[in-house]
């Protein structure tokens, strides 16, 4: 089989993710061309071993170095943004498998535009490149410039537009600058009730109430739960790494080896087994500290929503599940396992045990690669800085214990099972999960940026016909390379059939719009569902928050504030087993204005705002920054879902709610707001 060595999990996602710092220094100027032409220039140090990529990249390669206008006024683009000076040098990369053309030490890029109204002369926009080393890239930050009439040079001399370009139409929308964030720049709602924000005092209505909060007692954070599923999370991917065919046979070989080398002293034995558990827990945790050390906490929350990432790791989760199926075979180079054998060899104590557990990590990579990939995927996306260290922790334990258990009670050998063709069906099987896990984050992407590529029910059809295959494969009817006949159904796999077939067949009600609850963090909102006759879902009456106060205004009732994003799986959990409630269903839609607002709505605002936050200047480009930074300032919270009821004037009516299943505890928050309201 074909041997896939550094080009993977852990390689290919976080190499790919890597945050570094000043590894490119950008300058950006204005040089008159003649004819009433000008270029933008922007001229790029890179940092020693560092490069980055060319304007024009095959498709299926890295990110290309890349202009966009957030406003362009006076001017038209002429032709394409490109390396001007230098010519790219090209290289084959061997992860993407192709030539690309990259620039060292220093690069030039220009765009050309012709001027059509001098004294209106206004450009602004970033320009995103990758830079990357032998080991990491970073991702493809922007790099602000911003131009009015006052920069362009004297010589140059305006001449009359022959087109509009449609850059221009979708970019000529001022920027702005707003101190208090105010206005209703995004007025999408979801009914639509004619209602007017013109009376509003939006300066109020963003003012920060956190101290009001504490006095209510703030509620909001949802880390600790989180981080106690991201441990177990890790120790179930333990569990299931055992029985894996790269590592259930090194159990017996493994413990028989310190029984063998302490025959007399039993309780030696027991302790070098010990000190093996300690290191490979030690190992996995660093692993996980390392994580921690290239992402920051803001780097991993905005991972969750980040078109770019989530499509890495759908495709690499998917990646993970043909391995699994055995198309290929996950391997690290051998000389890096026969340079830890051999330092096990040679070195004595409890180095040599550390060693002897760096050796199982590696030759058992094959199985726990895809395994350790995955939780690190979805520990990156919890959030939290300490998350990745967490989920090593937990996978470590449950890898460890077992090898420590024997090691006490080597009678217990006897009783496991012979490594066999199971051992390989349980690969499958993964690969069968890592393929309905990788939807999840295509769908991320695809409700974040409106593509409209899966929705529900396509989405529904997929995991169905998974889990249907993933049914007929455990009766034996389905074979994979490396599986052995199945001469007869054993009651394990028959179970697993019966319960994977009758969740295919629970799914099929969805196509119709059952809320279907066991699986509502993981599928699309029942709103991207074309056909659906379920009339028990909660709808949001708007989707902005400064028409959601005109709206309360006008009926008289107070706001309630949903802040929830297309990648939070804990609001999908809030919707479909709180909001179905029909006590809860009755307050939210008739005794509250219900205002959803998405931190990660990916949509363009009609105009860019200038903020001051913690001492430096921020820039709001879309609606999902725009409701991000509203909860941040105003709310002094960062985690969704957050729950908080209003009045008119923008101020709490109780403690704050964050993500809690308990319905009886929800509808105490309601009626809290709702009687302090009517106060």
């Amino acid at each position: 089989m074909k041997k896939i060595t550094t080009l993977l999990s852990l390689a290919l996602l976080f190499t790919t993710l890597t945050f570094a710092q000043d590894e490119m220094r950008w300058s950006f100027s204005l040089e008159d061309r003649g004819n009433g032409e000008i270029e933008l220039v922007a001229d790029v140090l890179i940092k020693q071993g560092w490069y980055l990529y060319d304007t024009k990249i095959p498709d299926g390669g890295p990110t290309p170095t890349q202009i966009s206008f957030d406003n362009i006024t006076g001017a038209e683009p002429v032709g394409e943004f490109h390396a001007s000076g230098k010519e790219a040098k090209v290289k084959f990369d061997a992860i993407f498998g192709m030539q690309i053309g990259i620039f060292q030490e220093n690069a030039r890029f220009v765009q050309r535009l012709r001027v059509t109204d001098k004294n209106n002369f206004a450009i602004a926009g970033d320009v995103r490149a990758q830079a990357c080393d032998d080991q990491s890239c970073t991702p493809p930050l922007p790099n602000d410039f911003a131009f009015s009439a006052a920069d362009l040079p004297a010589t140059v001399k305006a001449l009359a537009s022959t087109t509009t370009t449609a850059s221009e139409a979708e970019n000529s929308s001022p920027l702005t600058t707003l101190q208090p964030l105010g206005g209703a720049a995004n007025e999408t709602t979801v009914a639509a009730t004619p209602v007017s924000v013109s009376d509003l005092d939006s300066d109020l209505l963003w003012t920060p109430v956190v101290e009001e909060l504490q006095q209510f007692g703030m509620k909001g954070s949802t880390a600790g739960m989180s981080l106690f599923w991201i441990l177990l999370s890790g120790f179930a991917g333990g569990l299931i790494a055992l029985v894996t065919p790269c590592v259930w046979p090194m159990i017996p070989m493994t413990v028989s080896f310190f029984l063998k080398r302490n025959k007399s002293d039993k309780k030696k034995a027991v302790g070098e087994a010990l000190a093996y558990g300690a290191a490979i827990i030690v190992i996995y945790v660093v692993l996980g500290l390392i994580i921690t050390a290239i992402f920051g906490a803001s780097a991993l929350n905005n991972l969750a929503t980040s078109a770019l990432f989530n499509l890495i790791f759908f495709a690499l989760l998917v990646f993970f599940a043909i391995a699994f199926f055995g198309g290929f075979e996950l391997v690290l180079p051998s000389k890096w396992t026969n340079k830890m054998d051999q330092k096990a060899d040679t070195t004595t104590g409890l180095l040599s045990i550390f060693f002897m557990a760096f050796t199982l990590v590696l030759v058992s990579f094959s199985c726990t690669g895809p395994i350790i990939g995955t939780l690190l995927v979805e520990a990156a996306t919890a959030g939290s800085i300490i998350a990745p260290a967490i989920g090593m922790l937990g996978f470590a334990l449950a890898l460890a214990i077992p090898f420590v258990l024997f090691a006490i009670f080597p009678s217990w050998l006897s009783t496991m099972p012979k490594s066999g063709g199971w051992l390989n069906s349980v690969k499958v099987v993964l690969g069968f999960l890592e393929l309905a896990l990788a939807l999840k984050f295509l769908s991320v992407a695809d409700l974040a940026y409106g593509w409209g590529i899966l929705d529900r029910e396509v989405f529904l059809v997929l995991w169905i016909v998974i889990f249907a295959l993933l049914g007929i494969y455990l009766l034996g009817k389905i074979k994979f390379p490396g599986d052995s006949d199945v001469p007869h159904l054993t009651i394990p796999r028959l179970f697993l059939s019966i319960i994977s077939l009758a969740f295919a067949v629970y799914m099929i009600p969805g196509l119709w719009g059952a809320p279907l609850k066991a699986i509502s963090a993981f599928s699309p909102p029942l709103y991207t569902q074309d056909f659906n006759l379920y009339e028990g879902e909660v709808h949001a009456q708007t989707l902005d928050y400064e028409t959601g106060v005109a709206m309360a205004k006008q009926q008289n009732k107070p706001l309630l504030i949903d802040f929830s994003g297309y990648g939070c799986v804990n609001c999908r959990k809030m919707e479909a087993s709180v909001w179905t409630d029909p006590r809860v269903k009755d307050l939210l839609d008739n005794e509250y204005i219900l205002v959803t607002l998405m931190v990660d709505d990916k949509t363009r605002l009609p105009e860019i705002i200038e903020v001051e936050e913690n001492g430096r200047t921020m820039r709001l480009k879309t609606v999902g920054d725009k409701w991000s930074y509203l909860q941040r300032h105003k709310f002094g919270a960062n985690a969704q879902p957050y729950y908080i009821a209003l009045d008119h004037e923008g101020k709490p009516l109780s403690p704050s709610y964050a993500y809690d299943e308990n319905v009886e505890r929800y509808m105490e928050f309601l009626e809290t707001g709702l009687a302090n309201f009517k106060k």
